[in-house]
């Protein structure tokens, strides 16, 4: 495959969000012929499976996004040591109708940061469990649990210097990831 599309959920719908700063940063960490790009979810109605005939066009939307991917990248804020409900849903609404759901398959990784000492090393484990039964092949190693720091990012947004080696290993590990599940 000459060109790899990685859709880019973050679950964190908050303008100055660490994690968006994060997902937007770790992108320039990518060889050229991966194209990632974020996934809009915050526009997406909470699920309920009454719609799942009748399914909004922002969830068609993700679902198809998430369908034209070669792989997807969590990157996810910790609410009350677990995942923010904006992702579930999200995560609810592209599974759904049962059968049908957009993720199977798709080599995932999972990555976010916070003020915590431990990043979001719990909320983290929980979308690992979900990831695990909607037949996600997820990356295990390298974990990311990042504590938000002075000098992260530098002024133009780029990962800084002391964290530049870390973060790129892991996308490589991801990079070789997805090429082994994408064959």
């Amino acid at each position: 495959m000459s060109e790899f599309r990685i859709a880019v959920v973050i679950g964190s719908l908050r303008r100055d969000s660490f994690n968006r700063k994060l997902a937007t940063a770790i992108a320039k960490l990518a060889p050229p012929e991966f194209k990632l790009h974020q996934v809009a979810i915050g526009d997406l109605p909470l699920y309920n499976q009454d719609d799942d005939a009748n399914q909004a066009q922002a969830v068609k939307r993700l679902k198809a996004e998430i369908a034209g991917s070669q792989g997807v990248i969590f990157v996810t804020a910790e609410y009350n040591r677990s995942i923010p409900g904006v992702l579930k849903n999200a995560i609810d609404h592209a599974s759904r109708p049962y059968g049908q759901s957009a993720w199977a398959g798709k080599p995932a990784g999972v990555l976010g940061m916070s003020v915590g000492a431990i990043g979001t090393a719990i909320a983290q484990q929980h979308l690992r469990n979900v990831l695990a039964y909607l037949d996600m092949p997820t990356l295990g190693q390298p974990e990311i649990f990042i504590q938000a720091k002075e000098g992260l990012f530098t002024d133009s947004g780029e990962i800084g210097e002391s964290s530049r080696a870390f973060l790129k290993g892991w996308m490589d590990a991801y990079v070789a990831w997805v090429k082994k599940h994408s064959a």
